[in-house]
């Protein structure tokens, strides 16, 4: 749970704006997704190498055309 204190004279807008970055920095959102299903630690891992590959190619193809 995040909690923010908020000071003496502190505008709302300030501390909200606190909040929404303390809240972003959680990563709160990307956790409650993965959450919602199980995935098998060898299908995690494929996933990360089909990633990688796929960014690998990507940035052979623009070295390509630059050059």
């Amino acid at each position: 749970m995040l909690i923010i204190e908020i000071k003496d004279n502190e505008p709302i807008d300030k501390a909200l704006k606190r909040y929404k970055r303390k809240y972003q920095r959680a990563q709160i959102i990307k956790q409650l997704r993965s959450r919602q299903h199980f995935t098998k630690p060898s299908v995690r891992r494929r996933n990360e190498i089909l990633k990688a590959v796929y960014r690998q190619q990507k940035q052979e193809e623009e070295g390509g055309e630059l050059s």
